[in-house]
Formats: C-alpha cells, sequence, structure tokens
C-alpha cells in the first residue's frame, strides 16, 4: 500500500508541475513541443525548464541516435523468441537491460514493444512481433514494459493498430470488423495499458475503416483514451502522420519525425486560422510535459524512477544467452539425438553457422559489440578434433553488407572536394538521419561520402561488389573504377531504400589474404519532398560463388564421417524485414536440398532453424531432431552450444503454429483497390487451423524438454458462485524424466456448445513451472474474466457467454492431457 500511496503522491506532483508549465507557453512553444526537432528528439524548452526528449528503436537493443556499428548495443534475441520462452517475468528482466541500455545512451524513450498479432505468416516483420494469440502477446508485452519503466524509461507500445503486414503499409485499408477488433487486434495493447500503464502509444501508418491511424479519433481518443485510461503520449510512426487538423483532432500528439511535419509551424496557424482549438493543443502538450516528468527531464517533477531506485546492473551477454536458450523450440527429437552424447564427433553444416543472423532487418537494427556465431559456440563447447565444419549451402543469393574482412571510414567532402569530416564505417553501412552527421558536417555543405579503405579476402576466386541505395555513386576496387553512375529510386515503401535489394557493380578476381583498396563515393541528393533530410547507403560484397552441388557433396562427405551432423539453416534480410511481406515460407537458396542430402547420408542429422518466424520444412521427417532457434541475439551460438551438449535443456514453446503456406488459412497480405478485408473474422493462427480441420507441422504451444511430464489432475474453482469474476485453475504435474527440467502449463478454454462464431478452443492462462526428476507440483493458473466473453456488435459491448466450459490443460493446443467442467 506505500508503494501505491507514494505513486499517487508522485502522480499529484507531476500534474502541479506539468500544469504550472503549460502556464508558462505561448502558442508557438506548444505547437513546436509537439514536433520532432530531428530524427529522434523533441526540442528542449529552456523557458519551463524542459530538456530535449530523446527517442530510439528497439525492440532487441537500443539503438541510440547513431545507425552505425561504431557505438554497439546489447542485442537480445528477437520477440518471437521472447515470446517463445512464455514467461513474463523473463521478458521483464529483457525491458530491465534495455532501460539500462537506454540510460547509457541518453535515451529517455523506447519505440517498442511491438505487440501487432501473426495474422498471415507471410507477414515480413513477424519477428518484431510476439504472437499470432493477443493473450500471449499481452502477457509478454506487460512484463517487457514493466521492465523497461521500472528502470526510469518510456515505452511506446506499437503500431496501434493492425499493421499486421508490411505491403503497402502507408496507405493499406484493413477492413476489420468490431468484435475481431476487440477480440484479437486491440487486445494486446488493452492488457498492457490495464497491467503496466505504458507511457506511450505509436499509432501506425495504416489505415482501419476508413481512418488512417494518426486521425483515428475512435480509437485513440474514445478507447484508448476514454475506456481504457491510457494517460501517456501518443507519437505517430515515422512520417505516418499526413493532415494536421486531422491529426490533432484524432489524439495524435506528436508527429515525428521533425523538422518537417505536420504539427509545429503548421499547428500554430491552424489555431490562429480558427481550424483547431488551442485546448485541444494543450491536452496533447499536457500528455508530452507529464512523459517528461517521469523521465526526470521537467524541471520541478521528481522522476517515477528515482536514481537510488533504480534496478541491480544487468549483465547483458549473460541474459542474451539466456533468453536465447529459454527460447529455443525442440520440436523433434528421435530416439533422444538431443542432447548430443560425449565423446561424439559432430559435423557443422551451413553457411548461416559461420556467418550467423542474430536480428532481423529494418529499424529493429542494432549493432552488438560481438556475435557468437554456432561455429564458434560449439568450437569452444566441444573438445579439439571432435568438430568439422562445412558450407554445404548458402542462403544468402544476394549481396550483404561489407563486413568480414572490411576496414573501412567514411570521407566528408564539399562541393570543391575539401574535406570537412571523417567517421568510422566498420560494416560498410551509412544511415545519417536528421543531424546525425560526423562532426564538423552540416547537409548544407556536404556534397560527397565517400567509402574507403581495405578489403582482405577470406576467399580465393570472383568477389562480387554493390551498392545498395538511391543516387550517383562511384565504384572502384584495387585502383579500377567499376561503375560511375546513378542508381534509380523504386517506387512504394521509401524504407526500401534504405533496406531493399542490393545491386551488384563489380566482379573482381581476388586472393585469399592479399588486401586490396576499396572506394565507394555517393553525391549527396537533396529532394525537396522529402520530410527529413537523410543520408543513407551501403558498400555490399559477395564472396566467391562455387557450384551448389560441390558445396552439398562436400557437406554430405563431412556428415557421413561423423557421428551427428547438425545442420544450421536461415532466412535472410531480404526474406523477413521491414518494408516488405514474404512470398512464400521456402528456405532460401539450396538449403532444404543439403537437408535432405545430409539426412540420407547421416540418420543422426539435427537441423537448427535460424528465422524470426515460420518457414517449411519439407524434410522434417527425415531428421533426427528439429531446433527452432528464431534469431537468437548475439549470444545465440553460445546459447546453441549450451543446448546441444545438454548443460541447458531447450525452454521454448511454439508462440505461432508452423506449418506450409499451402495449408496456412489465412494469407492475404496484399491489399485489392487499397482495401485488405480481414475476411476471417476472429479465425487466425490455431484458432483457424483448427476451425479448418488442418494438421499444421508443428502446433501453437508445442515444444520438446529434455524430460518428460505427466499431467496427473486437475481442479478449477471460481471465487465466486460464477467464474465470470475470477476462476483458478489448479494442474498437478509431475516431471517423470530423469532430469531436471521447465514445463509451460497451458490452460485452454473450450466451450461445450459448438458455435461457427467462437473458436472451438483458445488459450486463457498458463504459467511455467520446474521440477527435478520423480516430482510433483500444483501448478495455480488465474483465468481473467475476459476468457469466457466476447464483444457484441449490438450491444457495443463485452458480454460473458452463458453455458458450459471445458477447461483443458497441457502442453499445447493439440496436445491436451486433463479437463475439467464448469458452468458459467
Amino acid at each position: 500500500m506505500a508503494g501505491t500511496q507514494e505513486a499517487h503522491e508522485t502522480h499529484e506532483t507531476h500534474d502541479a508541475v506539468v500544469e504550472a508549465a503549460l502556464g508558462k507557453l505561448d502558442l508557438d512553444a506548444k505547437a513546436r513541443l509537439l514536433a520532432g526537432q530531428d530524427m529522434w528528439s523533441l526540442p528542449a524548452l529552456p523557458e519551463i525548464g524542459l530538456t530535449s526528449l530523446v527517442m530510439s528503436d528497439g525492440p532487441i537493443g537500443v539503438r541510440g541516435v547513431r545507425w552505425t556499428a561504431d557505438d554497439p548495443s546489447v542485442a537480445l534475441p528477437s520477440p518471437t523468441a521472447l515470446a517463445a520462452a512464455w514467461d513474463p517475468e523473463l521478458a521483464r528482466r529483457a525491458g530491465v537491460l534495455l532501460a539500462q541500455e537506454a540510460r547509457r545512451k541518453g535515451v529517455h524513450v523506447l519505440l517498442a514493444p511491438t505487440v501487432n498479432l501473426h495474422r498471415s505468416p507471410l507477414g515480413g516483420r513477424h519477428f518484431e512481433a510476439y504472437s499470432e494469440d493477443p493473450y500471449l502477446t499481452g502477457r509478454i508485452g506487460t512484463g517487457y514494459v514493466t521492465g523497461v519503466q521500472e528502470g526510469g524509461v518510456g515505452t511506446t507500445v506499437k503500431h496501434f493498430v493492425a499493421n499486421d503486414a508490411e505491403t503497402d503499409r502507408f496507405t493499406v485499408d484493413n477492413l476489420i470488423s468490431q468484435r475481431a477488433l476487440r477480440e484479437l487486434y486491440l487486445a494486446p495493447f488493452e492488457h498492457i495499458v490495464e497491467n503496466a500503464h505504458p507511457w506511450g502509444i505509436m499509432t501506425a501508418y495504416n489505415t482501419v475503416n476508413g481512418t488512417t491511424m494518426t486521425e483515428h479519433r475512435y480509437l485513440v481518443n474514445e478507447i484508448l483514451r476514454g475506456e481504457w485510461g491510457f494517460d501517456g503520449f501518443n507519437v505517430s510512426d515515422w512520417t505516418a502522420a499526413r493532415s494536421t487538423t486531422g491529426a490533432i483532432e484524432g489524439g495524435l500528439d506528436v508527429a515525428m519525425p521533425g523538422p518537417q511535419t505536420v504539427h509545429g509551424p503548421a499547428l500554430a496557424q491552424a489555431v490562429r486560422d480558427g481550424e483547431v482549438e488551442e485546448t485541444t493543443v494543450d491536452t496533447a502538450v499536457r500528455n508530452v510535459l507529464r512523459l517528461a516528468a517521469r523521465v526526470g527531464i521537467l524541471e520541478g517533477a521528481e522522476p517515477v524512477v528515482a536514481e537510488a531506485q533504480l534496478p541491480a546492473p544487468v549483465d547483458g551477454e549473460a541474459l542474451a544467452r539466456e533468453i536465447a536458450r529459454r527460447s529455443f523450440v525442440l520440436v523433434r527429437n528421435e530416439n533422444t539425438a538431443l542432447p548430443l552424447k560425449p565423446n561424439t564427433t559432430v559435423a557443422l553444416l551451413g553457411a548461416a553457422a559461420r556467418d550467423a543472423r542474430v536480428l532481423g532487418g529494418g529499424s529493429a537494427t542494432v549493432f552488438p559489440a560481438r556475435t557468437v556465431s554456432p561455429l564458434d559456440g560449439l568450437t569452444a563447447a566441444l573438445p579439439e578434433g571432435a568438430l568439422t565444419y562445412a558450407v554445404g549451402a548458402d542462403p544468402n543469393t544476394e549481396l550483404a553488407a561489407a563486413d568480414k574482412g572490411f576496414a573501412l571510414r567514411a570521407i566528408c567532402r564539399d562541393t570543391e572536394g575539401v574535406v570537412i569530416g571523417t567517421a568510422s564505417a566498420p560494416n560498410g553501412q551509412i544511415q545519417w538521419m536528421g543531424s546525425d552527421l560526423p562532426e564538423g558536417v552540416t547537409h548544407d555543405t556536404l556534397h560527397t561520402v565517400e567509402l574507403t579503405g581495405t578489403f582482405t579476402p577470406r576467399d580465393t576466386g570472383q568477389h562480387t561488389f554493390g551498392i545498395k541505395g538511391v543516387g550517383a555513386f562511384t565504384l572502384s576496387v584495387d585502383g579500377t573504377t567499376y561503375y560511375d553512375d546513378v542508381q534509380r529510386p523504386l517506387k512504394g515503401d521509401p524504407f526500401i531504400s534504405f533496406f531493399g535489394a542490393p545491386e551488384p557493380r563489380a566482379r573482381v578476381e581476388l586472393t585469399a589474404g592479399t588486401p586490396v583498396e576499396v572506394s565507394l563515393t555517393y553525391v549527396v541528393a537533396r529532394p525537396k519532398d522529402l520530410p527529413l533530410k537523410a543520408i543513407g547507403f551501403t558498400l555490399v560484397h559477395q564472396e566467391p560463388q562455387r557450384d551448389p552441388d560441390e558445396l552439398i557433396a562436400e557437406a554430405v562427405a563431412a556428415a557421413r564421417a561423423a557421428d551427428t551432423a547438425v545442420v544450421v539453416v536461415a532466412t535472410t534480410e531480404r526474406v523477413e524485414s521491414e518494408g516488405y511481406d514474404r512470398k512464400d515460407l521456402r528456405l532460401p537458396g539450396r538449403q532444404d536440398d543439403l537437408v535432405h542430402a545430409v539426412a540420407a547420408a547421416n540418420p543422426n542429422t539435427v537441423v537448427i532453424v535460424n528465422s524470426g518466424s515460420p518457414v517449411e520444412l519439407p524434410w522434417r521427417d527425415e531428421v533426427a531432431a528439429i531446433l527452432l532457434g528464431w534469431f537468437p541475439g548475439q549470444e545465440g551460438g553460445a546459447a546453441l552450444a549450451d543446448v546441444l551438449t545438454g548443460t541447458h535443456e531447450p525452454g521454448g514453446r511454439l508462440p505461432t503454429t508452423w506449418g506450409s503456406l499451402t495449408d496456412a488459412p489465412v494469407t492475404q497480405v496484399v491489399p485489392e483497390n487499397g482495401e485488405l478485408p480481414y475476411t476471417e473474422g476472429v479465425f487466425i493462427g490455431y484458432r483457424a487451423w483448427e476451425r479448418a480441420g488442418r494438421t499444421p507441422s508443428y502446433a501453437f504451444g508445442h515444444g520438446l524438454g529434455y524430460t518428460d511430464w505427466t499431467y496427473d489432475a486437475i481442479e478449477a474453482e471460481s471465487t465466486t458462485d460464477s467464474a465470470t469474476d475470477s476462476t483458478s485453475v489448479t494442474v498437478r504435474v509431475t516431471n517423470s524424466g530423469a532430469r531436471h527440467g521447465r514445463e509451460v502449463v497451458q490452460v485452454y478454454l473450450a466451450p461445450a456448445d459448438a458455435d461457427p462464431e467462437r473458436p472451438a478452443r483458445w488459450l486463457a492462462g498458463f504459467a511455467g513451472v520446474e521440477a527435478g526428476p520423480g516430482d510433483s507440483v500444483d501448478v495455480i493458473v488465474e483465468l481473467p474474466r475476459r476468457a469466457f466473453e466476447i464483444w457484441d456488435e449490438t450491444a457495443n459491448a463485452w458480454a460473458v457467454v452463458k453455458g458450459s466450459y471445458e477447461i483443458q490443460a497441457g502442453r499445447s493446443i493439440t496436445d491436451r492431457r486433463v479437463a475439467t467442467t464448469i458452468n458459467v
């Protein structure tokens, strides 16, 4: 109760300080505060003691205001991995670490978490969201937000709402029934607002039922702020805001980025012209000042979390490694192929084992100080001589950012060719946004940027160099100019210029170990129609391409000579990234061929799947074991070694259904005539698979460990005569295996009377439990009232559906072990 009283007093103090500060501001200052001053921050207002508020992308790390590998960040596993751990407390600990990272980088607000749903497996950005299930998403998101804000840093839960795919995301009108909106897409946001009280929400690019989200008065003002009582600030997704009056009247507080936005001077003028009431502006300013008070940058307001109250420092590498191994989902393990037997020999196969992909593409990108690949992790964990490696197959059929073997720097020159600034460029990528330029450089004086340095090949043969970006470029390798021309922009999403396909421009014969000079010069363009000043391009490279059949043959030979073959397969940034959706669920390149061939050569083949969201596994019945590794973060290889060698158990359960695209019930992500009807209603994910009577490759909730569990009994008890207020479910489980382990007890609710408008069953609660061999444990799972409700579109309200319900507990949606019945 003392904590509650203290929070109430802080809230009252903040309100008084906010009102006093607001009263000192004129209209122009108010309007200026509601617009970004640059890419990542709001302006300082010294007249009220307000310093500049700084935001940064997440959700797996805190990049800070500089997009460069020269400013490293801890890189945690992908959000799908965090959700696969089914542990809100682990998500809270991740949030605490990220708050620590934010404070280190001078960041006040983290632009995360993403709680959109996996509506279709083709969604290109699903690695950045948690799950297909709204309840699981809400629980994990609540833990994450709680942890970040315990560290004194704000969050912006995004993207509000229904940004569930990337195709035409700026313009698509998603047509969604009120029931589906409430029961699915709004549900995670509602859960997080109620239970974690986030300090921010980010509204999405897309339109919902005819109104763009940055102007959606009904969803923002009436539901988010009105029904749910959200009192934080509402910031647009970057460049999403389109109308001054529409945005401010629709509940948008801050339009980002700046300085050219629909707020700022345009908003002040709209007030003077009588188009907007100044009291509406005041409401938005209050929300921003309240956020400033909470994070401690408004004079006179104590931050919600004082310095002395900050959580103890977190070891980022250790936590990244723990989350990764807790997230790995063992979906197949025939004849106990895993963990590896002592003194076994291992053939590690796949380009992704050497050059690991640890995170997804797009604005979620951060740059860790180190990355542990599967090859690194297993080399360190296995005895000398036990491990061999072969490439086998490379998922990267395109050029990738210049990284391994490159030593580069950026040189900035003016129109006279005079050097005006320099910067390091550790991975051949330049992403300077807004004022994020090298010291001494301004957009007005900058004429060219040259990436220059050396490249030391690790393989002899024909190397390919290229360019990712738009504009005039000159590319030279080893003294020869190979390209001097203009790369034209692609239509559509402007982010594709940053994250899209690279263009090969030079093929050069090089010798392993012999360095050569490399230079890529970009002539800075100044398009007048862009809302922000940005310079972005990348030098890209591809190693010599050997005959794919030869590579597979080498891998097969290595597999035959080893006790166990471990094949690492992966997606690439061109498969899973912000800015575009997937065309299929196949692994890129010849990776499927590699697995087929290796499995035929060695029956003890283990496959590690390095992807952020589902891929098809056409060889799944041919191999001994399959471990889904997601995008495992910077310590992924070390965590993989922990799990393969058996020092730790793979702890994950599927947060989304894995199956073939042919069988997937919901696949449409491409709008027609600008509209995308969500015709499936409330039936997505496992709800849709079960309704269609189709069997996926691996069901929602599925995951094996290194021990076995028996479900012994289940009891349900309501706290009142009705189950509509609270229902407590007790499940007794026994560790019937030979080693200590962790189980995720999943509770599903199934109405006894079939109703075609309702799923056959849905996740209503879950809890994790640990036990030693032979030990029995009672697990208590609380079912919320909402589990028994639907959204009644006629009454425009939640309504309990009376009747008999079977409460089912088990290991997945399809592996339900015990059940009991209650009447509501």
